[in-house]
């Protein structure tokens, strides 16, 4: 056994033993309106915050409350940013943004096959997925147009959670779906086919790391336009003046 292994084996164990715990200076969950107790006033877990319900959506969703924009509230916004984009491409700032979504895609490293990723780091797992928007060939433009999309959808939402966290994860969800997973197909003898799709989850914190990836990819730009709140008046976004 290494050295490493063994840490990992006895950090593992403490953890199990102090989840079995329970506290009972945790005896609610932080949602208004939940009745549960957070999850480390049972013996389910450490979360001082958030019963196991709430704590699965936040993990999945990036707000314990807010669900996931659906593709169908999202199409109109990326069409416009998309759009928008295609209209700025020769613009400084624009290329910028899309330079740096190829530089996140260069040194993602070797792709790993998505049934390969169990035991890899928060890190590692979102350089694999750079990797596979790589090898996907995903237009840097998509990427970019993804941030866009949630940041105007987000401002023409009276009731969204406006905090960073969700959005990168919004974002994230966004980008992970555009080459999410592994898929093989070989024959297995005279007319015999057999296939293997494998997905990587989307949740938790690797989802907060492409999101930052992005969020860095596109400061400049944002910091540049005069972004609407609306797709319908997207065309009039402006390049502000270099500051």
């Amino acid at each position: 056994m290494t050295t490493n292994w063994i840490k990992k084996r006895e950090r593992k164990n403490e953890v199990k033993r102090r989840a079995a715990e329970p506290s009972s200076m945790f005896s609610r969950c932080r949602v208004v309106g939940c009745g549960r107790p957070a999850r480390a006033g049972t013996n389910d877990g450490l979360d001082t915050r958030f019963c196991r319900q709430h704590a699965d959506h936040y993990s999945r969703h990036g707000s314990p409350y807010r669900r996931s924009y659906t593709a169908k509230e999202l199409a109109a916004y990326r069409k416009a940013a998309v759009a928008w984009l295609e209209a700025n491409a020769e613009n400084q700032w624009v290329r910028n943004a899309f330079d740096r979504v190829e530089t996140l895609y260069r040194t993602a490293g070797p792709q790993v096959e998505a049934f390969r990723l169990r035991g890899l780091s928060p890190e590692a797992r979102a350089k694999a997925a750079w990797a596979r928007l790589r090898k996907a060939k995903i237009d840097p433009r998509n990427v970019v147009a993804a941030w866009f999309a949630v940041e105007m959808v987000i401002a023409a939402d009276p009731q969204a959670d406006r905090k960073s966290e969700y959005k990168r994860v919004q974002v994230a969800k966004l980008v992970h779906r555009m080459a999410s997973g592994t898929h093989k197909r070989w024959e297995t003898g005279p007319g015999g086919v057999q296939e293997l799709h494998v997905y990587p989850r989307s949740r938790g914190q690797v989802l907060r790391h492409i999101g930052g990836d992005i969020e860095k990819a596109t400061a400049l730009l944002l910091q540049k336009v005069a972004l609407p709140t609306t797709p319908i008046r997207t065309h009039k976004m402006e390049i502000t003046n270099d500051r």
